[in-house]
């Protein structure tokens, strides 16, 4: 994704609506994918990737309602503040939701059906999503925004699921590892475990326009 460094702080908040506007699109058809594929295949893992896509998109509304508060009354820092705190929670609720399923799975060996569909879907997302993260967090300094770090931390951890997703499901069909998913799940579980808190201590907005 080829997109010109911002020379000025109003740039980059255009350059990052434009972002959050293709997160929102990009998750909502990814979402409704992976849980039509997953319903499909019996797979636990698919229609858990597709709630988490559900998240993604609430994420990047939540960062959405902040540049529109930004637009219409300038620099805000309790309302960025805010929207970094709801990026915590779902970081929260995505911790929990796979960590207990991915347990859930490796407790009752839940094997899933193959599913091309998922495959492909997976290998999109692992392409694009860290182009989306990089884009993000090279805003993120400009703006002078911890919620703009924040949800571009979340779009790489999707991306980072979008891989264990795909190893578990190539790994499934190939030679019949159903395990190989779950326990990437309880991985992706912790990492979005530690961002929780890490997102929530965060510090003030330092160097912001209203900083």
């Amino acid at each position: 994704m080829a997109i010109t460094a911002p020379k000025t702080r109003d740039q980059a908040v255009i350059q990052q609506r434009w972002l959050t506007g293709a997160t929102i699109g990009w998750n909502a058809v990814e979402g409704v994918v992976a849980i039509a594929a997953g319903v499909a295949a019996g797979s636990v893992s698919l229609i858990g990737f597709g709630l988490d896509s559900g998240i993604e998109v609430s994420a990047a509304v939540v960062l959405a309602w902040r540049l529109a508060q930004e637009r219409r009354t300038g620099c805000k820092q309790d309302a960025d503040k805010l929207a970094q705190r709801l990026i915590a929670v779902s970081f929260a609720a995505l911790a929990v939701y796979v960590g207990a399923e991915s347990v859930r799975a490796l407790a009752t060996a839940d094997r899933p059906d193959e599913s091309l569909l998922g495959i492909v879907m997976a290998a999109l997302s692992l392409a694009v999503m860290p182009m989306l993260g990089r884009a993000k967090r090279k805003l993120a300094p400009i703006m002078g925004s911890r919620a703009v770090e924040a949800e571009a931390t979340q779009t790489v951890l999707c991306a980072l699921m979008s891989g264990g997703l795909l190893i578990g499901l190539g790994a499934n069909a190939a030679v019949g590892w159903w395990w190989a998913d779950p326990l990437a799940g309880l991985f992706i579980a912790s990492l979005a475990a530690y961002e929780t808190v890490s997102v929530w201590r965060a510090d003030s907005l330092e160097h912001t326009c209203c900083g």
